[in-house]
């Protein structure tokens, strides 16, 4: 089942420019390795799929998987052979917009070597470069372990 949304206000979106880096979704919060993307791009339902599916595969029920991005925009399509005008074609698949810097998966409870193979073999189904992120802990602050 295509990770879709259930309902939406509107039928029909514009384009949209995608500039700038992402200053959300940037960090691995969840797991303790991710797979970060280096450029921007729309990545379809299909491909978040089949990324998964890969990833999925190659660490055999072992960790734990998070997807960090969700196709929210649709995108439409006139029919072949039909001529300029009479109107928006209809919504014909849905996309996520990935902007530089975006995380969009995570991987936990498997070795680093393992998630990095996972990460790769998924890396291959996105039409984005990416690359491979380690979870950076937070150091520092006013904790009550500390005292």
């Amino acid at each position: 089942m295509p990770l879709i949304p259930k309902r939406s206000k509107f039928r029909k979106m514009q384009k949209g420019r995608n500039r700038g880096k992402a200053t959300r979704g940037n960090m691995v919060t969840d797991g303790d390795y991710g797979l970060q993307a280096t450029e921007a791009a729309w990545i379809t339902t299909n491909q978040i799929e089949a990324a998964r599916v890969a990833m999925t595969r190659y660490i055999k029920r072992g960790g734990k998987v998070w997807i960090k991005i969700f196709a929210d925009k649709p995108v439409t399509k006139k029919p072949a052979d039909t001529r300029m005008g009479k109107g928006k074609g209809a919504p014909e698949y849905w996309v996520a917009v990935v902007k530089p810097g975006r995380v969009l998966f995570e991987i936990q409870g498997i070795p680093e070597d393992v998630a990095k193979e996972a990460l790769r073999l998924a890396a291959n189904k996105l039409p984005v470069k990416t690359k491979f992120v380690v979870r950076e802990n937070k150091v520092g602050g006013d904790s009550d372990e500390d005292k």
